[in-house]
């Protein structure tokens, strides 16, 4: 450590060696937070499932990215170590429980399916009860060029779209406009065209025939081998951006 001395005051300085933690580390940490932060908070309502209510889950996933979110900022930002290894032991252990999450997600692929189309087909009766998860469903069937769990004929489960004799709804033996392909030179989106598109004297229009839940399972595999690749990635390439 250099020293100096004046009037016989001793000062000394310290070397500045650059900082102790990755630019690229630090920045995508922060960034990434804010992200994780944002979508966390427009997480829509989703109906029941067997009795189990989402919004436990929520409020753990909640605490977890309180926690995950103060200790990666404040400690990516103020460069503290302590903050950044609590940060990355956590961070670990998630990645650990993810890992053997996708294991067993492989091994019991089957029962995830079937409980993947339980969980639809439950949100599909309740297609109305709920403007949030009415929004939610017409978002991922218009996203992901979907229809119901296994194709239109799910929604014969909702009261709405039925085609029994009891059912007076102009729905009747519909779909929700989600579940129709979009015209590229409409500027303006048609809410009737899956009016009538399951009876079988008219004819169907263009309309996605694929179903949600294979769609969902292709998702969480392509997660779940993103998430293992990138941080391998992050460990190979921050070395470059260390300044």
């Amino acid at each position: 450590m250099p020293r100096r001395q004046t009037q016989g005051r001793q000062y000394y300085y310290r070397t500045y060696r650059g900082p102790e933690v990755s630019c690229l580390t630090k920045y995508c940490l922060f960034g990434f937070n804010i992200i994780f932060w944002g979508v966390l908070t427009n997480l829509p309502s989703i109906a029941q499932l067997k009795g189990f209510d989402p919004v436990w889950l929520f409020l753990v996933v909640g605490a977890v990215m309180f926690v995950l979110g103060f200790t990666g900022c404040v400690g990516a930002l103020r460069e503290n170590t302590y903050l950044l290894k609590f940060f990355s032991t956590f961070l670990g252990l998630i990645f650990f429980l993810e890992l053997t999450a996708g294991v067993l997600a492989f091994v019991f692929k089957n029962w995830i399916r079937d409980q993947l189309n339980l969980f639809i087909n439950n949100n599909v009766k309740a297609y109305r009860d709920d403007i949030d998860l009415q929004n939610l469903i017409d978002f991922a069937q218009d996203y992901w060029q979907c229809c119901g769990a296994h194709g239109p004929s799910d929604w014969d489960q909702n009261i709405y779209f039925n085609c029994s004799n009891k059912n007076r709804s102009r729905e009747k033996c519909g779909v929700p406009f989600s579940c129709c392909v979009n015209d590229p030179a409409e500027d303006v989106v048609n809410t009737q065209c899956g009016y009538d598109v399951r009876l079988q004297e008219v004819k169907i229009p263009s309309l996605d025939t694929l179903g949600c839940v294979n769609i969902l399972l292709q998702l969480l595999f392509f997660f779940f081998a993103l998430s293992v690749e990138f941080p391998q990635y992050l460990l190979n390439f921050s070395p470059l951006f260390h300044l």
